[in-house]
């Protein structure tokens, strides 16, 4: 039984609506709706009526939900004891990032971050957008790297979370290529290109399909391969496997060293922000020194 289940359950609990509890838990209403099947597999019995408007608990909902929220009171409590006692044997400032942040934006800006402050001790938490949020929202890291746009808005509250943007990144539809010339093009006639993408319920993957919905000159796009990291859709790319939307961050030395080349004519690109968070509540003086280094260098 995954603890995720409990927190989505209970998020059910509150709304008695799918779309929204799905929303609050940023997560897609079907990948939602499987997680609270699940559950339900594993307690054994229904929890949710589906059959009323708006839905209403079972029996067996009403009696689980205590018992859920006994769970998970318990166990944060417990948490935060164990952290308590970890922070003294050590002051590393913990961050969760997108994999794709994690591995190209990270660490250059780590080091702009170190001739200002001098030498830091991290440790680096990399995930998808949901599980990062979860690490901000409920103390598992102190700050978080992630993408912004508003095709794509977070559940995060602004007065809890301030957040900065740090820089910009492009991403933009590429695939291999022979002597800087694309193997495949983008064009409204003639057959699709293969198409690697985003997992659906990953943030790049929501951010392409809204370029891709709004772009009606664009062929009809089924995907042959699906990852949600872009290192992964990359490596594809690079193997001619077909045309994967890429942050330009991530393929500039391919796209400098002719490996990859860029498709289409600009139409098709999105710029994304690259945004710092934090909680407003934490105040230790390293996190506002780092808070405030960040923003010197965003401004530079």
């Amino acid at each position: 039984m995954d603890l995720e289940w409990l927190k989505d359950f209970l998020s059910l609990c509150q709304t008695l609506n799918f779309t929204r509890a799905a929303e609050a838990r940023n997560v897609t209403q079907s990948a939602f709706s499987r997680r609270i099947h699940n559950l339900e597999l594993w307690v054994g019995a229904p929890l949710v009526d589906r059959g009323t408007y708006p839905a209403s608990l079972t029996p067996a909902g009403q009696l689980f939900r205590t018992t859920a929220e006994d769970v998970l009171r318990d166990l944060e409590q417990v948490r935060g004891e164990c952290r308590g006692k970890a922070a003294s044997l050590g002051k590393a400032l913990r961050f969760a990032a997108l994999h794709t942040l994690a591995l190209t934006f990270f660490p250059p800006w780590l080091r702009r971050l170190e001739a200002d402050l001098g030498p830091l001790s991290v440790r680096m938490i990399a995930d998808n957008v949901h599980d990062c949020l979860e690490a901000l929202f409920g103390g598992g890291c102190d700050l978080m790297l992630g993408y912004s746009h508003p095709a794509v808005p977070l559940a995060v509250d602004d007065r809890r979370f301030p957040s900065q943007v740090l820089a910009t990144d492009r991403i933009l539809p590429m695939c291999a290529a022979d002597r800087g010339v694309p193997l495949f093009a983008l064009s409204p006639t003639g057959a699709p290109p293969p198409y690697l993408a985003y997992t659906p319920d990953s943030f790049l993957g929501r951010l392409v399909q809204s370029v891709i919905d709004r772009a009606p000159a664009l062929p009809p796009m089924t995907a042959r391969y699906e990852n949600s990291m872009s290192e992964a859709l990359k490596t594809m790319a690079l193997a001619g496997a077909g045309i994967a939307w890429l942050p330009l961050s991530a393929a500039n030395r391919d796209l400098a060293e002719g490996r990859l080349a860029v498709v289409g004519d600009g139409k098709w690109e999105v710029a994304v922000d690259i945004r710092l968070y934090r909680n407003a509540e934490d105040g230790r003086r390293d996190i506002d020194r780092l808070w405030a280094a960040a923003a010197r260098l965003a401004r530079s």
